[in-house]
Parts: structure tokens; C-alpha cells; sequence
């Protein structure tokens, strides 16, 4: 059996790195492809992951990159049909939201190559985000939709899209938390480089248009953190750095804007931050994982579960005070539910696409 897995973004390496160690330890036989479309073009988005989550490089790396939507999602199909063509798989994985998400499952329904969605079902009922219509996309074309959550398998349901097709794996995301804990408080220096103490600062990262696009919502982002009484760490993000500059916009003295750091770095920080404030959909689960109070950034989110906790609040626009948030987050919630599985969804994956395997292209 012969897979290719579409990734492009820092969280896409994560759950790739998962499924492709499950399948090297359990299926040797299966000959994993893996597809860069080049979305996280920069080094320090996207290089350092392959090293630290030890993948593979990549067979392919289509170098897109820079455009718009339309046109990075248009040049990934035309590159991905291509690859899918000369390597004709009996799966192409595809993961999470992104518009090298879509593309690859655009691509691959396009020859009849049947496709699997690993974090199937999320959705955030908001269709002003590239994200939602690239998620809603991907699941009415894929074969085999693996979804992280109660929400999302019923999320789905609502849809139409149920049956065996649909299955709750949990999510692999969880599996990579715990797999590489330990190797990031072994090596990871990234506390003593910064001289932080642990429980002592706020983590922020902000990079979704919304947030960094509209100059008025950026700036009160920016008088939210300057108001908090710790010290706000904020690894930037290629678009948020931009959009300062092109706004006029100055990061406050009290905030300490780092350059973006590998997955090793960004779990022990997250790990050791008293809070964490985020756009992020991948932020907002590690930092449930890590028992660390959240802030979204947003007025919706696609884990709805997170919320629902306590774990996580949404803050369409920063608090007055910041200082009450960070209070309330010394408190912890008291129950901390098992929401993404066991820890072995990468493996769940695996049995499925052995399973599943298709002795014959599907007619749409």
C-alpha cells in the first residue's frame, strides 16, 4: 500500500509526524509519500519541525507560498495533481484546515484517488474564515473522515455524513503532546534563554487575518497585553510581524516578541506559561493538554469542548484588565475531561487505512 500525505503549515507537520510514526512502527510495509506544498515557506516555520519532530524531508516540496488564497490554493492543486499522477496512491492523507488542506482533497477527487481526513468535522460556523470552508470543503470528498471529538463526529451527523466512513480516532494532536514532552524538557533550553520563570509570564500568539488585518482590532490586542501584569511572551508570527509594519504599529515595552520557535520551544513554553492567549485553533488544544488556562482570540472556536470546560474563555478583543485574567487562571478549573482520546490516535489512523484499503478507484 502506497499513501501520500498533503502538509504546508507548522500544525500540519505535527499530526503528519504522529501518523507517519505510527505507520512506520506498525505497517513497514507501507510506503508513506509526504507532500510539502511549501505554505510555511519560512525556516523557522517550517524546517526546524522536520528536525525536531523527526519526519522524513519531504519527497516533494512544491514551493508555494506568498499569494493569496486563490492563487496558493490554485497553484497547490495544479503541483499536487501531478505528484498524485506520477505516484498513484491508495490514500492521500490530508490534515486539518488549511488551504493546502483543500488542495490536496481537490486534487485527489479530481483522478477518483480515495482521501483521508485526519481531523475531520471541526467546524466554527463562521464562513468568513478560509479555514471553515477549507474543513467543510475536505469532508464532503473524503472516504474516510477521522474525527478528534464528540462535537466533531456530530458535527458531521448534522451534515448528512455518517456511517462507517466516519470515524472518531480522537485526536492525533494529543498523541504528539504526550509523545514529545519529554523530549522537550530534556532539550529544550528555551525557559533559560529568556530567563522566565515558570508560571510567571503569559503566552500570546496572534497571526489569523482577522486579528492582524483590521488595524483598530490589532491595536487593542497590543493595549491588552501591555496591560498584563506578567510578562507577555509572543513568538511572532511572518504575518503579524508584516501587518505591525504595515499598520504603524509598535509592540509595548512590556511585551517580549521573539522570532517563531520550533515545537520543542513553543511546548515548553506553553507547558510553563501561567496563561496563554491565542488565535490559534492547534494553541488553544495544547494549551488544555498542558492544564493551562486559555484565552481565544476570537468570538467563535472550532472546539467548542474547550470552552464549555472553563479550560478556555473567548475574548473577541482583549479584557480591560488583564491583570483579572491572569488572577482567574491561578485558579484552575477543577475538572480537566479526557476530550482527544487516549493518546493513540495516530495508531487508530493507521488501522483504519489497512482496514479501509480500496482494491479499486471509486466513481463519483
Amino acid at each position: 500500500m502506497k499513501t501520500v500525505a498533503v502538509v504546508g503549515a507548522r500544525p500540519q507537520f505535527i499530526k503528519a509526524a504522529v501518523v507517519s510514526r505510527a505507520l512506520s512502527e506498525r505497517c513497514p510495509d507501507v510506503h508513506e509519500v509526504l507532500v510539502h506544498t511549501g505554505q510555511h515557506y519560512d525556516a523557522n516555520m517550517s524546517d526546524v519541525f522536520f528536525d525536531e519532530l523527526e519526519i522524513p524531508r519531504p519527497d516533494y516540496n512544491l514551493g508555494i507560498g506568498g499569494g493569496t488564497h486563490g492563487q496558493n490554493t490554485g497553484r497547490m492543486i495544479a503541483g499536487i495533481e501531478e505528484v498524485l499522477l506520477k505516484e498513484t496512491p491508495d490514500w492521500v492523507l490530508v490534515y486539518g484546515d488549511t488551504d493546502s488542506t483543500l488542495a490536496g482533497a481537490l486534487a485527489a477527487v479530481k483522478l477518483h484517488l480515495p482521501i483521508a481526513h485526519v481531523e475531520a468535522g471541526l467546524r466554527s460556523f463562521d464562513r468568513r474564515m478560509p479555514e471553515e470552508v477549507n474543513r467543510v470543503l475536505t469532508d464532503h470528498v473524503s472516504d474516510l473522515l477521522c474525527t478528534p471529538t464528540d462535537a466533531a463526529t456530530r458535527n458531521l451527523a448534522n451534515e448528512g455524513i455518517a456511517g462507517p466512513q466516519v470515524v472518531q480516532t480522537g485526536d492525533v494532536m494529543y498523541d504528539a503532546a504526550r509523545y514529545y514532552a519529554a523530549k522537550a524538557a530534556a532539550q529544550s533550553t528555551v525557559l533559560e534563554r529568556l530567563q522566565l520563570t515558570p508560571g510567571n509570564y503569559v503566552l500570546t500568539t496572534v497571526h489569523r487575518a482577522a486579528n492582524t488585518d483590521d488595524p483598530e482590532r490589532l491595536r487593542r490586542i497590543l493595549e491588552g497585553l501591555a496591560r498584563s501584569p506578567l510578562v507577555v511572551v509572543w513568538p511572532l508570527h511572518p504575518r503579524a510581524r508584516q501587518q505591525l509594519v504595515s499598520h504603524g504599529l509598535r509592540i509595548p515595552p512590556s511585551v517580549m516578541a521573539i522570532e517563531p520557535v520550533g515545537y520543542l520551544d513553543m511546548t515548553m513554553l506553553e507547558a510553563n506559561a501561567c496563561l496563554i492567549a491565542t488565535d490559534s485553533g492547534g494553541v488553544q488544544k495544547e494549551a488544555y493538554f498542558h492544564r493551562v488556562p486559555c484565552l481565544t482570540l476570537r468570538s467563535e472556536t472550532e472546539w467548542v469542548e474547550l470552552v464549555s470546560t472553563g479550560w478556555n474563555v473567548l475574548v473577541p478583543s482583549l479584557v480591560a484588565d488583564l491583570g483579572q485574567e491572569v488572577s482567574r487562571a491561578r485558579i484552575k478549573p477543577a475538572e480537566h475531561p479526557e476530550l482527544f482520546g487516549t493518546g493513540d490516535a495516530g495508531g487508530h489512523v493507521v488501522r483504519l487505512l489497512k482496514a479501509c484499503h480500496p482494491t479499486a478507484p471509486r466513481s463519483r
